[in-house]
């Protein structure tokens, strides 16, 4: 399944537009984590955890919209759009979110 953030593919052409598709994941933040964040951030440096954590969201919010968007029959999906949304009491979580046009190509 190609997926692209631009609305077109170069040197094809899309022959169906299926309609919006979208993925979602939500991580949660636990306090051993948040502890060494807030320590990074007072001396330097990069949380690890959290880029992976962020990754493995990204990851499974891009896969759930390919899927969603295969079930539909698309063999591609254009305008990929990637959001990212604190959500909770104290911002302890982070949503994920994934949503583009499931087309056809050929």
């Amino acid at each position: 399944m190609l997926v692209t953030t631009t609305p077109n593919i170069e040197g094809k052409k899309i022959v169906k537009y299926i309609g919006l598709v979208n993925g979602e994941a939500i991580i949660g933040a636990n306090f051993f984590k948040d502890f060494l964040a807030g320590i990074r951030d007072v001396v330097g440096g990069r949380s690890g955890s959290y880029e992976q954590g962020l990754r493995e969201a990204k990851s499974i919010a891009i896969r759930e919209m390919m899927e969603q968007a295969q079930r539909l029959g698309a063999n591609a999906v254009i305008g990929v759009d990637i959001d990212l949304e604190t959500i909770g009491n104290g911002s302890s979580m982070l949503m994920v979110s994934a949503n583009g046009t499931a087309v056809c190509y050929e």
